[in-house]
Formats: C-alpha cells, structure tokens, sequence
C-alpha cells in the first residue's frame, strides 16, 4: 500500500465465486489425498493430488486480493506475492479490454498469452471488466497488461489525466 501523497486512486479488487471455487477445489484434491492414503496407496496419484492441493492453497491464499494503486509516477497491480509497476512514461494506450470472448475463460489469477500477436500479462478475475495497458517499451516480452477492475471507466479516466500530467511536467 502506498503511504504518501501522490496516490490517485487505490482499489481492492476480490471475488467470492473464485475463492470459493479456489477453496472448493483445494479441499476436493485434500479430500483425495487422504482417501489415497487411507486406502493405502501412496502411488503416483496420492502425489498428484497432494500437488494439486498445494497449487489450489496457493491460489486460495494469494489470489483473494487484486490491489490498484495508481500515482502520479506509476501504476501498481499487486496480487499476493506478486506486485507489476508500470511507469505512467511507459504508458502508451489504455482503454477497455476487448480480448475475443474464448480468451476471456483463461482463468483468474495471474496469466501470460499472445493476444493479437501481442503478448500480455493479466491479473485477473472473471467476473469484472478489464482495463488493458499498452506500454511504449516492452517489458520483457510483454507489451500489454490487463487488469480487471469494478469501476472501469474512472480507472482509464484517471490512468489517461496521470499519464497527461506526468508527460507535461
């Protein structure tokens, strides 16, 4: 969280149908684990389902909150553990996702893909729209960030007055 005077907006993004499916499907992969074991069989299907466990409480835990920060240097995403900075210099576009409708389904949480021949981070959740960033340097491979939001329309409008304060300073 950003403790200073230059915040623009802040937002706290979760979702109650992907924590329940996230913990839903944490427990069914317990569930199966300790019915492997039970049964005694500590075989190849006892450790999938114990990695799948762990991958499902990971997810449970550190995909819960989506944090928004946006100031007058920077846009900060940050999704548990994993934080993306965007300097508002290396933002050349913004505007509303319109990724195709298949694309869409690819999951909540964090996730890489090529979208229009342009390859893309996305920190996500289902059921809210999307802002997508276009960056002037790629950062990696990456040159576009999307992000989901509840209230679209006054993220873009304050990304694009941050972006043109900073570039007439």
């Amino acid at each position: 969280m950003i403790i200073n005077d230059d915040l623009v907006y802040e937002e706290r993004v979760t979702s109650k149908k992907t924590e329940v499916l996230f913990l839903a499907l944490t427990i069914l992969f317990l569930v199966l684990f300790i019915w492997r074991v039970i049964a005694g069989d500590l075989d190849i299907f006892a450790a999938v389902f114990l990695c799948l466990f762990g991958f499902f409480l990971f997810y449970l835990v550190n995909y819960r909150t989506l944090v928004i920060c946006l100031t007058a240097e920077s846009l900060k995403l940050t999704f548990g553990i994993f934080t993306w900075a965007v300097p508002l210099d290396n933002i050349e576009e913004s505007r509303l996702d319109d990724m195709p409708v298949l694309m869409k389904m690819g999951g909540a949480g964090i996730h890489f893909m090529s979208i229009r021949k342009r390859y893309r981070a996305l920190f996500n959740f289902l059921e809210y729209p999307r802002v997508v960033i276009a960056f002037k340097r790629k950062v990696g491979p990456v040159r576009d960030i999307s992000f989901s939001t509840r209230r679209p329309d006054d993220v873009l409008r304050l990304i694009q007055e941050a972006v043109s304060a900073k570039e007439a300073a």
